[in-house]
């Protein structure tokens, strides 16, 4: 079967009534784990941005804390599943302040780790890497924001020199 295009799903719908909106919605839960997860945050956190990202903050250090750091390989394998987690969580908001909030302080956990990421390359370049995706999305916000955030950036940069 064929998917048909958004303008098409689009006039579908609006022909709909509430109930069958109702069931189309259910409907879409029961297929992926993604759906429900989106349509739990659309009723549930959309409202409550700050709760939402203090809600993934708190599950962000849990999953921290249950990393096997007896080797990098299990560290690098349980860091790339975090981070896997956090991005899938940022597609729901679609704010570009709870996505550089997010992402600054995965990177400000993941930096204060132990074992050191400075002992793994793949780390290390996974640090490098996020934060050049911290800076390119940093660019395009409103300049007192940017501000802040370089500010934050910073700070989390400074502590790597130290």
């Amino acid at each position: 079967m064929k998917a048909v295009t958004i303008k098409a799903l689009k006039t579908e719908l609006s022909n709909c009534s509430p109930n069958e909106l109702f069931k189309i919605c259910l409907c879409l839960t029961k297929f992926k784990k993604e759906n429900k997860e989106l349509l739990s945050y659309l009723l549930f956190q959309s409202a409550d941005e700050e709760g939402f990202i203090n809600d993934l903050k708190t599950e962000i250090d849990f999953q921290f804390t249950q990393i096997n750091s007896k080797n990098y390989y299990f560290i690098k394998k349980s860091v790339r599943k975090i981070l896997r987690y956090v991005k899938s969580n940022i597609r729901y908001s679609k704010n570009k302040e709870t996505e550089i909030e997010l992402l600054l302080y995965f990177c400000a956990v993941l930096k204060n780790s132990k074992p050191s990421i400075d002992q793994n390359l793949v780390l290390k370049n996974i640090f490098i890497r996020e934060i050049a995706g911290i800076k390119k999305k940093v660019a395009v916000l409103h300049e007192d924001l940017q501000y802040d955030y370089k500010l934050e950036l910073d700070k989390l940069l400074s502590a790597d020199k130290v």
